[in-house]
C-alpha cells in the first residue's frame, strides 16, 4: 500500500504490549489527508525514524514522557516536505525535521520543526547522524564520558546509530575502543569500517572471558545502552573512577519482573563506592538542547572528511513499520533503522 493523496494512513497502538511487542498491538487505519487552516501547513512523510525509546512510549508506566494513549498515532521523530503552506515562515517544498508520527501526513503550526531546505543532500540523516542518535553519542560520550588519549571505551550496540558514533568519537580522542554486537558480520565491519580495536560477540558463550582479554587495563568508560548481561561482563573491569554515560537499557525494554538470578543492586552499590565510579543517565534534549548547534558544526566536519562513518539501514513502507520495530528490539537492524514512507520526494 503506497502513499496516496486521497487517504492518510496512520499507524495506531492499538493495545499495550506484554513483554516483546507483536504486530496485533499495531492497527493500520486510513483517515482523510487534512487540510491546514490559516498559521498551519499540512507536512507529507518522506522518512520516519524507529528507535528503541519508542517502546517504552508504548507502556502506561512512569517515564520521561507521557506514554501514547490507545488509538493515538504512534509517535517518532519524521523527516518532512511541505505539501501545502498556509504559514508565513514556509513555503512549499521544504524539507522539516518534525515529530509527525508514524503516518503520512501531519499539520503543523511550526513549534517544535528544524527546518532542513529546499534541497537537502541526505534528508535522512537527520534522523541519525545528525539528529538525536548522533547527537546523544557526541554528548554523552564528550560531556558525561570525558575520554582521555589512550584510556580504554567499551561501548555496546556497537553497529548501531549511536554505539557506531561513540566509539569513532573515541578513536578520534585517542582511545583503545572495544565494541560488542550481535553477530560475526557487525563485529568484522566494527573494526574493518569504523576503526574499532576489537568487537565481541556477546551471543558468544565466553563472552565475558573474551570481554576480560580484550580489556587487559580495565574500562574507563563504558557507553550504556544495553544493561543485561553486558553491563554484568564490564562491571568487575571497570577501574577507579570509571565513567558511564547511561542512554538506554534496551536488553530491559520487554521485562514484565526483575531478571532471575540474586539481587545485583548490592554489588552495584558497592562498586560504585569503592571504585568511585561516575554513573549518569541523560535524556539529549532536555539536558542538552541548547548545544545542538556545536555538535551539528563538529559532526558535519567530521562526516565532510571522512572521520566519521554512517549506515542506515532502510525499510519501505509505512505498512512496514511495526514489524521492522519488533526487530529492532531484537538486533536486527544494521545501522540506524529508518522507513522511507514515500520513495517519491
Amino acid at each position: 500500500m503506497s502513499q496516496t493523496k486521497q487517504h492518510n494512513r496512520q499507524i495506531l497502538l492499538a493495545k499495550r504490549p506484554k513483554g516483546a511487542p507483536v504486530p496485533e498491538d499495531f492497527s493500520l487505519v486510513k483517515v482523510p489527508v487534512p487540510e491546514p487552516s490559516q498559521g498551519q501547513m499540512r507536512l507529507r512523510t518522506a522518512y520516519l525514524s524507529l528507535d528503541p525509546y519508542m517502546r517504552g512510549r508504548m507502556s502506561a508506566g512512569p517515564s520521561y514522557a507521557e506514554p501514547v494513549k490507545i488509538g493515538e498515532v504512534m509517535v517518532g521523530a519524521t523527516i518532512c516536505r511541505v505539501e501545502a503552506s498556509r504559514h508565513p515562515d514556509y513555503t512549499d517544498g521544504e524539507w522539516v525535521l518534525a515529530h509527525g508520527g508514524w503516518q503520512d501526513y501531519v499539520l503543523s503550526d511550526g513549534t517544535g520543526l528544524t527546518p532542513l531546505g529546499q534541497a537537502p543532500e541526505n534528508p535522512s540523516y537527520a534522523l541519525g547522524i545528525l539528529g538525536m542518535p548522533g547527537f546523544t553519542a557526541y554528548m554523552g560520550l564528550l560531556d558525561i564520558g570525558q575520554p582521555v588519549k589512550g584510556e580504554t571505551l567499551v561501548v555496546g550496540a556497537a553497529t548501531g546509530p549511536v554505539g557506531a558514533t561513540v566509539g569513532q568519537i573515541g578513536k578520534l580522542k585517542g582511545c583503545r575502543v572495544v565494541g560488542v554486537a550481535g553477530g560475526r558480520e557487525k563485529c568484522s565491519y566494527a573494526k574493518e569500517v569504523l576503526g574499532f580495536d576489537e568487537c565481541l560477540n556477546h551471543k558468544s558463550s565466553d563472552f565475558a572471558q573474551a570481554l576480560a582479554r580484550a580489556c587487559p587495563r580495565g574500562i574507563d568508560v563504558y557507553f550504556e545502552s544495553i544493561g543485561g548481561k553486558v553491563f554484568d561482563a564490564v562491571l568487575p573491569l571497570l577501574n577507579i573512577k570509571a565513567r558511564i554515560p547511561v542512554c538506554g537499557l534496551i536488553s530491559q525494554y520487554n521485562a514484565t519482573a526483575l531478571p532471575d538470578g540474586p539481587d545485583r543492586l548490592s554489588r552495584l552499590m558497592g562498586t560504585i563506592l569503592v571504585k568511585r565510579l561516575k554513573v549518569q543517565g541523560f535524556i539529549i534534549f532536555d539536558d542538552y538542547g541548547d548545544r545542538y548547534d556545536e555538535f551539528a558544526r563538529q559532526m558535519s566536519q567530521w562526516l565532510e572528511s571522512g572521520k566519521i562513518k554512517y549506515r542506515e539501514h532502510l525499510i519501505d513502507g509505512l505498512e512496514a513499520a511495526p514489524s521492522a520495530f519488533i526487530g529492532l528490539l531484537q538486533g536486527q537492524n544494521f545501522g540506524k533503522l529508518v522507513v522511507r514512507v514515500n520513495d517519491q520526494n
